[in-house]
């Protein structure tokens, strides 16, 4: 499937994008919205990166607790529900008065529910569209993603001109609501991919399964850290310009934008899996002129080029499907998501720190060159593994390519 007419026309695809659209507008304006709150009561880097990235670090506990849930729950009900219990938190977060103790408390609850949702996303998604399908699909998904940053961050910061923070947190949360709706009324009730119930036996044997794999491995731990460090120095920019954050986020959502409509749509098989270690590379290296502390126009520049990088997903996630048993894609997906996004949790916590002992510029630099050195580290190890005496090269080490 290399069409964009073939994949609207999937039964249940358009739906589900509509939903996942409104629930990333309301994760951008939300996001933003709390991230400025805190800010501008706390003038805290740290307390701010983290408010805005934090969540990702519950998906840790989600990952090890929750897991299983996303081949074992009704795919239907349960990202109608998580949409609810998102609106309902946020609308909390709005709330006169919170302490900064019980933002932190919501955003965990926050992050919970997150680990769970992502799995159930990606493996809907996985069943919906056809094998050869997937790729088109999850770049549509994440241009979608993309393209609800560059409108919501531009829209959240204009709209964070003339109104609260607290005012646009309970606009997020009427998107929330939104995207339930779509998902409650727009796609079918499925019966789970696999029997049994939600719990930490079953979501502990399948992480221990999926991670018994050596390409596995270091397919994951590709998709993790990369990014992950690349996000810390995004968690930077509203101390790095804090009248101008909302322009940083959307140059690089715009960036996330091109990379994904270029390698989804108009990049062969062939030549995407050899694109992995390029494209990371470029998600690090770009950050690495924040050491000269440029203007926001030229920061702005170095931002968009920057987020193509983060196609270098798409590759990795193929690669990830062609690795794991049908039954297990939404497991699998979800600790994609869960190690991801807890990974940009730690990173943004440690840019924090960073920047508040030193600068935000030297923060986004500190952490821009432990991507660039990750990255080589784990090309490296691919190709070892490519080189393995009795491992063919269009085997499961062929899977793992070069990074």
């Amino acid at each position: 499937m290399r069409s964009y007419r073939q994949l609207f026309r999937t039964p249940e695809f358009t739906p589900f994008f509509l939903s996942y659209t409104a629930f990333n507008a309301a994760l951008t304006i939300g996001g933003l919205s709390l991230a400025t709150m805190v800010y501008r009561a706390t003038d805290s880097p740290l307390l701010s990166a983290l408010s805005m990235f934090g969540p990702q670090l519950a998906q840790l506990l989600g990952a090890t607790f929750l897991l299983s849930g996303a081949d074992r729950l009704r795919p239907r009900a349960t990202l109608t529900w998580e949409n609810l219990a998102f609106a309902a938190l946020t609308a909390v977060l709005a709330l006169r008065g919170l302490p900064i103790w019980a933002v932190f408390v919501v955003v965990l609850a926050q992050g919970l529910i997150a680990s769970l949702g992502g799995g159930v996303t990606g493996g809907l998604l996985n069943e919906i569209l056809p094998k050869d399908g997937f790729v088109l699909g999850r770049s549509v998904f994440n241009m979608a993603s993309g393209l609800m940053q560059v409108l919501g961050f531009a829209m959240g910061g204009a709209l964070l001109a003339f109104l609260s923070p607290r005012t646009c947190l309970l606009l997020a949360a009427a998107l929330y609501t939104v995207a339930a709706l779509g998902n409650r009324l727009g796609l079918t009730d499925r019966p789970p991919r696999t029997k049994g119930r939600l719990s930490v036996s079953a979501t502990w044997s399948t992480n221990a399964f999926l991670w018994s794999s050596r390409p596995r491995r270091l397919t994951y731990l590709g998709l993790w850290i990369p990014n992950g460090l690349v996000v810390g120095c995004d968690s930077l920019y509203v101390s790095y310009a804090p009248e101008a954050a909302g322009a940083l986020f959307a140059s690089g959502a715009l960036g996330m934008f091109v990379g994904d409509v270029v390698v989804g749509r108009f990049v062969g098989p062939a030549v995407r899996a050899r694109l992995a270690t390029a494209l990371l590379l470029l998600l690090a290296t770009p950050y690495l002129i924040f050491a000269l502390r440029p203007e926001v126009p030229v920061a702005a520049v170095a931002v968009f080029l920057s987020n193509v990088g983060f196609a270098a997903s798409l590759v990795q996630q193929e690669r990830l499907m062609s690795l794991t048993p049908d039954d297990m894609a939404g497991h699998a997906l979800g600790l994609r998501s869960s190690g991801m996004l807890a990974m940009q949790g730690v990173a943004a916590g440690v840019a924090g720190t960073v920047a508040q002992l030193t600068s935000p510029a030297t923060g986004m630099t500190v952490m821009a060159s432990a991507s660039v050195v990750v990255t080589v580290g784990l090309a490296v190890a691919g190709q070892r593994e490519e080189r393995r005496p009795g491992v063919r090269g269009d085997g499961e080490a062929g899977a793992v390519g070069v990074l």
